[in-house]
């Protein structure tokens, strides 16, 4: 018999939520990107978090 497990999260948050073996990571948004969730076997691996910058005349990135 599986255990019911609760959690609480903000909805009025922009996130997004990841439940691995009972364990809750919230993934907080960037001000430009993608995210990508990789999975195996089933299960989340990772999260691979990239960054887009805008080009506006910088002379660096």
């Amino acid at each position: 018999m599986k255990k019911e497990m609760v959690a609480k999260v903000d909805l009025s948050e922009e996130a997004f939520y990841i439940v691995k073996d009972g364990n809750i990571t919230k993934v907080s948004p960037k001000e430009h990107g993608q995210d990508v969730v990789i999975w195996k076997n089933g299960k989340v691996l990772d999260v691979d978090r990239s960054e887009r910058i805008r080009l506006n005349g910088q002379e660096v990135i």
